[in-house]
């Protein structure tokens, strides 16, 4: 039996989001901090000496190293990017911009694939809203559009998008990738061998990201729900598309197999009843507000997915989903892992919209506005403090995170940030107006406050942040410190160093020009070129096992300023 559609959706209700307006939302949250910014140390970082390292010729392609060190994941696909994206950028352009453009691209295909797989995912009968006695309901294509609308704006107002998204690491191509299958699996029925050729990239893609276990489980998962699906094809049909993905499946393991990139990575349940509260503090924030409208969803629509009728729309993003969380429960990076559930998420909040009472709309527009709102003045109030030093507190305490930092004032940032504080006002202002709107009006403030949000850090805040995320301020501190003690000394010269991470060394090359050496890899003769160390405080008792000390003077220790844990010993080669 087929129940019936629980959404009443007149004609009305569908109007389109304006195009402009839709491209605005995707620029104002894809564009802010492209410019003006080094990468960042941690996942960007780490990715990044990669890259670095791959187009300068210092690493192997099929082998990334650095030092003989390994990178956490066997991901080829996104340091080959970044280092043709260095290779080929103009000589004016810095490596980090660089790499960061192609990265904007793919959080742009992101948000686009989504865009494109709830629209046909809305398109199928089991998803189209009740039809009504005399006519009048929903055409299926404005639906359609109307509620993939309303999934772009779910996914950019997702809390846990915002800093993951926006960094050039492999986890940002997996999501691109992943929201590019998502997209072919939904438009398989209307689109074969488009759909097809996207799950053939998006797959392979996948494998040499670092995820093949991921890829083949969601390849042979999607083939079996193309079996299931009896509605949107032909049996003979599914089956073709079952066996192709089976195929496809089959090449990602090979694949896997031949560049010896199949590892598993999985952990144990959690025992510790802490480990599980803080999995699900982080479920709860990270998805936010997609997780309540998905399942509202989910209750509401509960006669389809839980029906032996298919419902392509909801179960397709029910396995996406729990495909990625169960995932993350078992890897040791549960955030990152976590970020390729966001399109599925994205796409049970969007089909909540045709089910919405006014009594909910309200309660999330309320909240949104004083979330949002709350947190644009306190960008304001903090940037206002870092440059006239009132309100007294948030100025000191930005002197005491930030030790050493010099605000500077920037006409165009401020622009921007005022203006988009502006609009955040007049979209505050038209979605409080007694008028008639469309099914996504709910999802325009919080996607609208997530990009102000995003935009104002990015813009108010960007010397900061790139201050305390940077390794610029300290390797510049450090040669500071250098020039004291030897001012005729050359701006490329060789640095043995000590128990430094392999983003520290990097940050070394690449900011200030040093030909970085580990001390434990290197011969007699080789050492004895360096005039400069650089040893780890928490390992200086054990560099006497390396070198002499007794040939070096110790300079002083310089802590990185935004952060007393990265804390090094400078050391000088005595002159003989």
């Amino acid at each position: 039996m087929t129940h019936p559609t629980p959404a009443i959706v007149p004609q009305s209700a569908v109007r389109r989001l304006p195009r402009l307006a839709l491209w605005l939302f995707c620029a104002a949250y894809v564009l802010p901090g492209l410019i003006g910014r080094e990468p960042w140390k941690g996942n960007e970082f780490n990715a990044f000496s990669y890259m670095l390292a791959l187009a300068e010729g210092s690493s192997d392609w099929f082998n990334p190293n650095i030092w003989g060190q390994l990178p956490e994941l066997d991901a080829l696909l996104p340091y080959w990017l970044g280092a043709w994206a260095i290779q080929i950028a103009p000589s004016w352009m810095s490596a980090g911009l660089a790499v960061r453009l192609p990265f904007a691209l793919l959080l742009a295909l992101t948000l686009a694939s989504t865009w494109h797989g709830v629209y046909y995912l809305a398109l199928s009968p089991q998803a189209q809203p009740v039809p009504f006695a005399f006519g009048g309901e929903a055409k299926p294509k404005d639906y359609a559009r109307t509620i993939a609308d309303g999934a772009v704006l779910a996914l950019i107002a997702c809390l846990g998008l915002a800093l993951l998204s926006h960094e050039a690491s492999p986890i940002l191509m997996q999501l691109s990738l992943v929201s590019f299958v998502f997209y072919g699996v939904a438009a398989l029925p209307y689109h074969p061998r488009y759909s097809l050729t996207a799950l053939t990239i998006g797959l392979l893609g996948l494998c040499l990201s670092g995820a093949p276990s991921f890829a083949v489980l969601m390849a042979v998962g999607s083939g079996l729900l193309c079996l299931l699906d009896r509605q949107s094809t032909s049996p003979k049909t599914a089956r073709q598309h079952a066996l192709w993905l089976l195929l496809v499946g089959l090449a990602v393991a090979a694949l896997a197999t031949t560049l010896e990139i199949w590892h598993w990575r999985l952990l144990p349940l959690h025992q510790d009843p802490q480990a599980w509260r803080n999995l699900v503090r982080l479920l709860v924030w990270f998805t936010w507000p997609a997780w309540p409208l998905a399942i509202w969803t989910l209750w509401h629509w509960r006669r389809q997915w839980a029906s032996t009728h298919w419902s392509r729309h909801l179960v397709l993003p029910m396995w996406f989903m729990l495909l990625t969380v169960s995932t993350a429960l078992l890897t040791p990076s549960s955030s990152r892992t976590l970020l390729l559930a966001l399109p599925a998420f994205a796409t049970l909040a969007a089909f909540a919209l045709p089910t919405l009472r006014r009594s909910v709309a309200a309660l999330i527009d309320w909240f949104t506005l004083l979330f949002f709102t709350g947190s644009a003045l306190i960008i304001w109030i903090i940037w206002i403090a870092m440059q006239t030093g009132w309100p007294a507190k948030p100025a000191a305490n930005v002197a005491r995170l930030a030790p050493g930092f010099e605000p500077t004032f920037e006409w165009i940032p401020f622009l921007i940030a005022l203006a988009a504080t502006f609009v955040w006002g007049w979209l505050v202002s038209w979605r409080s107006a007694r008028n008639r709107h469309a099914l996504w009006k709910s999802l325009v403030l919080p996607a609208g406050g997530a990009a102000l949000s995003w935009l104002l850090l990015l813009t108010l805040w960007l010397p900061l942040l790139d201050f305390a995320f940077s390794y610029k301020p300290w390797v510049q501190q450090i040669q500071t410190v250098m020039n004291k003690q030897d001012p005729n000394r050359s701006s490329s010269v060789c640095l043995l160093s000590y128990g430094l991470s392999t983003s520290q060394m990097m940050a070394f090359h690449y900011h200030g020009g040093f030909d970085v050496k580990k001390a434990e890899m290197t011969t007699t003769s080789q050492e004895r070129s360096c005039p400069w160390l650089v040893v780890d405080n928490d390992l200086r008792p054990e560099v006497n096992q390396v070198v002499k000390l007794s040939e070096w003077t110790r300079v002083r220790s310089i802590y990185r300023p935004a952060d007393r844990k990265e804390n090094v010993t400078l050391y000088h080669r005595r002159q003989p």
